[in-house]
């Protein structure tokens, strides 16, 4: 799962007009890979490349418990949800980012292989889709856009910037896909991660500022 995670960022930027926008909530979708990636550069969690790990993904992700366990990722979930909670002062806010984070953990466990824990044991988790393409695929490709369409409908602003960011989406996606597979694990590909979140972080952040929430009577506010 790659622009999937960013789905439920969609939604919650569509129902929190007081809360942070949509670059905020893309922070939180993509929260726990900013720190598996920014852990691997320190050697604190670990990845090989193995051709056979699954179908569509070479990834051999064997050593994330900070991150990618269920408490890690409940972790990570609550220190951003009271970030937000603070920051905002606003309690809905609060809780929709560290839903956001800790729906990372529920959208791996759907695609990655056995390779999620609860709490950093030896039992591991994942339902493998990344090994059902032409169920994978479908999925990512249908929450993402169908969120995208709820968040437009919701919102109102000049239709450049959001065409742009889901474009953008889409091609990272088809590189996630069809680009040729990294011969190995290491500084160049993490790095690589971290600018790829950067970048869509960046155009999330843009289209956030230009967007204003529709209230229920039909009304723009600009207190998104």
């Amino acid at each position: 799962m790659f622009i999937g995670h960013f789905a439920p960022a969609f939604v919650a930027a569509a129902v929190s007009p007081s809360g942070p926008k949509l670059g905020g909530y893309f922070i939180a979708a993509q929260l726990v890979d900013w720190g598996f990636f920014t852990f691997a550069i320190m050697g604190i969690e670990r990845m090989r490349i193995d051709p056979g790990a699954t179908v569509m993904v070479p990834f051999d992700l064997y050593h994330m418990p900070f991150t990618h366990s269920l408490l890690g990722t409940g972790i990570w979930a609550l220190g951003l949800a009271l970030i937000v909670l603070i920051w905002h002062r606003n309690a809905l806010a609060g809780l929709l980012a560290g839903l956001v984070v800790l729906s990372h953990w529920a959208l791996d466990w759907l695609t990655h292989r056995p390779d999620l824990t609860l709490a950093g044991g030896p039992e591991r988790y994942g339902l493998g889709l990344w090994n059902l393409p032409y169920i994978a695929m479908p999925l990512e490709l249908g929450i993402t856009l169908g969120a995208f369409v709820f968040y437009m409908r919701r919102t109102r602003g000049p239709i450049g910037p959001p065409l742009i960011l889901i474009g953008v989406l889409l091609a990272f996606q088809a590189i996630n896909w069809f680009g040729p597979a990294p011969a190995q694990a290491g500084l160049a590909i993490y790095i690589q991660a971290l600018l790829a979140f950067a970048m869509a972080t960046g155009f999330a952040v843009w289209v956030g500022e230009n967007r204003y929430f529709v209230q229920r009577g039909g009304l723009a506010s600009s207190t998104v």
